[in-house]
């Protein structure tokens, strides 16, 4: 079995590596791990995880690697692991901006990499995760890299020139869903309703609107059609909406998640 490895073992490393436990009977004796946090590593140590001394050591004894610290740190984490490199390794990127030619530039060799964007609801295995796979992957590091991913949510494959724009899609989008639910149940609670009754109630239709999407076989557009009558309730809530600009608000948001991430991958 091939071993993996994570440089980093935060929220998302610890999801991503309690889901390929679940895949494997909660065995964890595949997986390596080093963080400079002490209580980090601790913890991965309880799961069953090979604790590392250093990143290079992550490296020299796993196949795929899991490069799960903040952009910001990537140019310094990259060198720390560059003497252990070789084309032999596959790399695993899930920073925003990251590009896979960066990786191997700094890296100075032109190993697999796999960029990916994830999200937090992979915590709780409802993640939406973006892969675009370098070409000289194998299949058998493909295929693993994705059922990493899938095994926590949803997964799609996206061309590179668009993975940018994608982390607006599914990976930043959770906090401006989160934002809607707030300011929804905030409502609410100024009208006199119990704050946790009605971000349950907001919860479950913003649950239920997602299937309705999936499965109904209507569009977008439509399905706001059908719950708007003439002269009711809901069309007054979408005039106010559409005077307040909300979808050009939205646009305009998703364009400058776009922007920072080009940013951050210079």
């Amino acid at each position: 079995m091939k071993k993996i490895g994570f440089i980093g073992a935060g929220n998302m490393a610890t999801a991503i590596i309690k889901g390929l436990m679940a895949q494997n009977n909660g065995k964890a004796d595949f997986i390596n791990v080093f963080d400079t946090d002490e209580n980090k590593c601790r913890l991965m140590y309880e799961l069953g995880a090979s604790v590392c001394k250093t990143g290079c050591e992550v490296v020299e004894k796993s196949d795929i690697i899991v490069l799960a610290v903040k952009p910001q740190n990537y140019s310094e984490v990259l060198q720390t692991i560059k003497p252990a490199v070789n084309e032999n390794k596959t790399f695993v990127s899930i920073a925003a901006g990251i590009s896979i030619g960066y990786v191997q530039s700094a890296l100075d060799c032109k190993c697999p990499v796999v960029r990916v964007m994830p999200n937090t609801p992979l915590l709780l295995k409802k993640g939406a995760s973006a892969l675009c796979p370098s070409d000289n992957i194998s299949d058998e590091d493909k295929q693993l890299v994705y059922n990493m991913f899938a095994g926590s949510g949803v997964c799609e494959y996206i061309s590179e020139g668009h993975m940018n724009e994608i982390i607006a899609v599914n990976g930043s989008s959770p906090a401006y869903i989160y934002l809607f639910a707030k300011a929804m149940a905030d409502y609410a609670q100024k009208q006199g309703i119990d704050y946790d009754k009605a971000m349950n109630l907001v919860c479950a239709t913003l649950e239920g609107s997602a299937e309705m999407l999936r499965k109904s076989g209507d569009s977008a557009d439509v399905l706001i059609e059908k719950v708007s009558s003439k002269g009711g309730t809901t069309i007054a809530a979408l005039d106010k909406l559409n005077e307040r600009g909300f979808y050009e608000a939205v646009q305009d948001a998703m364009d400058a998640c776009t922007k920072r991430a080009e940013e951050l991958g210079k």
